[in-house]
């Protein structure tokens, strides 16, 4: 049975694949190299790598670029995520622009842990978005895990010294904040996250914090920029790949670690609850290659 990873980046391995089909010689034209370099810009593998797997092609034979070149982008992935039991209760502060799936991710990581035993409490901070608390309700039912809110206020701080005063008297081992969204080039509520940053390190220091960034793979190499800037005012730990279906081009995980050093930690593959796979990078690249790329 086919992983949805896999089907999901079928278009995307399709062109890849294609394109190397096409390379049929070892004496390639620059129109050979020109043609394959785009099709690997359009899935969004960004510049840097592109430009050196062309590197790769131009000094190897047609038997042996195949291989070196998946050696090479294996390298150039991060390492396979596994969650790991801490010492310490985690906070998990989910953070990103508007409608790149932060509530959804929340609700599905809160699962996930649930699922191996955790004591998961979900933290609804987001105190701007229309509905926004009721979404999150109805996820963390379905998650089974409980919810700290507040209807009455429009202080996402406030929300989340409360839901931590809770989950540290209750010994809550996991918290997930869901927060709201917010462009990257508003300073008032990119600032606004920072407090909260700084709320959980000073004044709840038996928690240890992961900022973990949502990032929509629709929306292509516009995402490093998003990761730069609020990786500039909370500290960064990895990235939820989200919205991975049919239509996403799935490179952007290259970038991201390339010139950021961001980690792709998860990645959502469908809208329930259990939608969600932690990254692999073996996996991930035969979603994006194939398992022999000359195939």
């Amino acid at each position: 049975m086919l992983s949805k990873l896999f089907s999901a980046l079928e278009n995307t391995r399709s062109s890849i694949r294609n394109a190397f089909n096409n390379l049929k010689s070892d004496n390639l034209s620059d129109e050979d190299i020109d043609s394959f370099e785009e099709q690997l810009l359009l899935a969004d593998i960004g510049f840097d790598t592109v430009d050196s797997i062309v590197n790769i092609l131009r000094k190897l034979t047609k038997d042996s670029y195949s291989e070196r070149i998946r050696e090479y982008l294996l390298n150039e992935l991060p390492e396979k995520y596994a969650i790991i039991d801490y010492d310490s209760p985690i906070v998990i502060m989910m953070v990103g622009v508007n409608g790149t799936g932060k509530t959804t991710s929340a609700a599905k990581i809160a699962r996930l842990y649930r699922d191996q035993g955790k004591k998961v409490l979900l933290i609804a901070a987001d105190t701007y978005r229309a509905a926004a608390i009721d979404q999150l309700k109805i996820w963390s039912n379905r998650a089974g895990v409980r919810l700290v809110c507040n209807n009455k206020t429009k202080e996402p701080s406030a929300v989340l010294f409360d839901g931590l005063s809770s989950a540290k008297s209750d010994a809550y081992e996991i918290v997930i904040v869901d927060t709201a969204g917010r462009l990257h080039t508003y300073d008032n509520l990119m600032s606004e996250l920072e407090k909260m940053h700084r709320i959980i390190e000073n004044r709840f220091p038996e928690f240890l914090v992961k900022n973990l960034i949502t990032i929509d793979s629709l929306l292509g190499q516009n995402s490093v920029v998003q990761a730069k800037e609020f990786n500039r005012h909370v500290p960064l730990d990895g990235a939820v790949l989200t919205k991975l279906d049919g239509t996403a081009k799935g490179g952007i995980i290259f970038p991201l670690y390339k010139e950021l050093r961001i980690p792709v930690h998860f990645i959502g593959v469908g809208e329930e609850l259990s939608d969600i796979e932690l990254f692999e990078p073996e996996t991930y690249l035969d979603g994006l290659l194939g398992s022999e790329t000359n195939n």
